[in-house]
């Protein structure tokens, strides 16, 4: 009896233990999560399905998702399927092999596209004196340095692309908050910077465009219109191509390039032959 009392009171310490550690303090997190992740998935079976349009359907169906096309080939296909009902815009998303977050693993530059963006480009200008008045002459649409620094301080940025002459930048350094986050904060590095700004409006309104890689490392860049020649828009690839392979950064350790594709706004991505591309760019 004596045994069998004893073997009892420790299946009950054990039970009474076992029981403290499921229930106990330490997995009441745990137990929370999964009832919210419960909750989650039942939300996500709920929601209605993504409709997807016809046009868009009878588009991807066009793409073959496995196939590495040329850049002739791709930049064909994707003027194809470029139906929406406004000019789409042609683009290049390129996966290059970087980290952003370091300092050398970082792509910030621009590229002047031969035959332009086919958009209209607002350039604002800090500048005074003869540098700001070469600047008006060269067609920019703000031009200031005082008051315009003001304007951008109450969040006025009515403009694509920022220009600073070097007397300017010391100002600018109250500015990061607003410009940093939209990218347009004025870089040496970019062209943005310059004692010659009446030069670099007039690149900029010609179709100079700035572009930089994201926290993926990913570089997604315009290089035309849809509507313009197949010939034009592949003269503009090889450009914004040549530009990249030009930049490679110094802390790239093997090959730059992991994918590439091209797409109009509203199109499927269409994969690109990376070595096809870096050839057809004369870069190879």
């Amino acid at each position: 009896r004596a045994l069998a009392s004893s073997t009892g009171m420790l299946v009950l310490f054990a039970s009474a233990v076992q029981g403290w550690m499921v229930r106990g303090p330490v997995a009441a997190p745990l137990v929370q999560q999964q009832q919210q992740q419960q909750q989650l998935d039942a939300a996500r079976a709920a929601a209605p399905a993504m409709k997807v349009s016809r046009r868009a359907s009878e588009n991807a169906g066009k793409v073959e998702e496995e196939k590495l096309y040329s850049p002739e080939e791709a930049v064909a296909l994707m003027k194809e399927l470029a139906t929406a009902k406004f000019t789409e815009t042609a683009e290049l998303h390129g996966n290059l092999n970087l980290d952003p977050k370091y300092n050398d693993q970082q792509i910030r530059t621009t590229v002047a596209l031969p035959h332009g963006t086919g958009k209209s480009v607002r350039v604002a200008v800090l500048a005074e004196g003869a540098a700001a008045d070469e600047a008006k002459a060269a067609g920019a649409d703000l031009v200031g340095m005082a008051d315009l620094i003001e304007e951008i301080a109450a969040g006025n940025l009515n403009f694509e692309v920022l220009l600073a002459t070097p007397p300017a930048m010391p100002k600018l350094a109250k500015l990061g908050k607003v410009l940093g986050p939209k990218g347009l904060m004025p870089s040496p590095k970019a062209g943005t910077v310059t004692a010659a700004p009446g030069e670099a409006v007039g690149e900029f309104k010609a179709g100079k465009i700035e572009f930089r890689t994201d926290k993926q490392g990913i570089v997604h860049v315009p290089f035309g219109k849809c509507d313009f020649e197949a010939g034009s828009l592949s003269e503009n690839l090889a450009a914004l191509t040549k530009t990249i392979e030009k930049n490679r950064p110094s802390g790239c350790k093997g090959k730059l390039w992991s994918t590439a594709t091209l797409s109009s706004t509203m199109g499927p991505p269409i994969k690109l032959d990376v070595a096809a591309l870096r050839t057809f760019a004369g870069v190879v």
